[in-house]
């Protein structure tokens, strides 16, 4: 019986849960199923730090040909990849290898124009920013998407629901059933779902109208409501909704507001190209000066210096290269 070769190509920022959920999923398979033979080959994408632990895997380098599925594996998105590299997956794309990217794998897919016109699931975090730099890919907030011969996961647990779903479609539901229940899997959740928890779980709160109040406020973030008009949407008064913004969250509405704001403007400054006037105006601020004072006293430096040191400890730029048709 012929195994099926899968290859998992790794970048140094994978953590090592990311790349055991995957690995345990697919050995667990063969030990309940024994007509499913997997040969799973690890590879390095490029050479980790000397004092770092390091992954397994040897490195890459001619050891790609012969993978039915190759899994991009990053926990922090990559910079540029070496041609060599590059040509190598371009290459083995044409040969129809299946490829998927699990986390912030779908950079460098992305990179090489491997992503153009498919469906990726991208992790929350790098929402703004991926689709700023690959405008060509169809970023999705889903756990996973399965778009022809592409497969992406968002990272975190999402890789498991992915791994489960390839077994299913591959073996069918039963063995998929039957992993999930070895490893202790709750539930088998589809690719579609969204990645974050619901709202009243992070505000550890299940208050209707608190829950009905901050969702007011993350749908008006350029525009922002006065706490009078956020009250009169939930129907309470203003009095009951700072006390109840007090009782839940230790803060009045106005200042949760401005938090959730400045938040999102950190986001945008350090994933997106966009000028700090953009961003603020963007966040509901009136004026530069006015997002600058905000957010200097919150985060404790201004917009620029904020942006400035995060760029000085980033990884490189990354550019899309569209892959070359043979």
């Amino acid at each position: 019986m012929n195994a099926h070769r899968i290859g998992f190509l790794l970048w140094p920022s994978t953590k090592p849960l990311t790349l055991a959920l995957a690995e345990e999923a697919l050995r667990v398979a063969q030990r309940v199923h024994p007509e499913v033979v997997y040969e799973l080959v690890f590879l390095q994408a490029e050479a980790p730090p000397e004092d770092t632990w390091r992954l397994p895997g040897e490195s890459w380098v001619g050891k790609l040909e012969g993978c039915h599925r190759l899994f991009l594996l990053a926990d922090e998105p990559p910079g540029p990849m070496p041609a060599a590299l590059s040509a190598a997956l371009k290459q083995v794309v044409r040969g129809g290898c299946v490829i998927g990217a699990i986390a912030a794998g779908v950079y460098p897919l992305a990179q090489l124009g491997l992503l153009d016109g498919y469906r990726a699931s991208v992790h929350w975090r790098w929402q703004d920013d991926f689709s700023e730099r690959f405008p060509k890919v169809i970023a999705t907030s889903h756990l996973f998407d399965c778009d022809r011969d592409r497969l992406s996961a968002c990272g975190g647990l999402a890789v498991l629901d992915l791994l489960l779903a390839l077994l299913a479609r591959d073996h069918g539901a039963e063995l998929a059933g039957a992993v999930s229940e070895e490893l202790v899997v709750e539930r088998i959740r589809e690719g579609g779902e969204r990645q974050r928890i619901p709202l009243q779980n992070r505000l550890g709160s299940s208050h209707p109208k608190l829950t009905q109040a901050v969702l007011l406020m993350e749908a008006n973030i350029e525009e922002p409501l006065t706490t009078d008009e956020i009250a009169q949407h939930v129907c309470v008064s203003r009095r009951q909704l700072e006390r109840i913004f007090k009782q839940y969250l230790n803060r009045v509405p106005s200042q949760y507001y401005l938090e959730l704001r400045l938040n999102k403007a950190r986001q945008l400054l350090m994933q997106t190209s966009k000028s700090i006037i953009q961003i603020g105006l963007s966040c509901g601020f009136s004026s530069g000066p006015h997002f600058s004072s905000a957010y200097r006293n919150f985060f404790g430096a201004t917009p620029r210096e904020d942006r400035n040191q995060r760029r000085s400890n980033s990884p490189f730029e990354l550019t899309s290269t569209p892959i070359e048709r043979g």
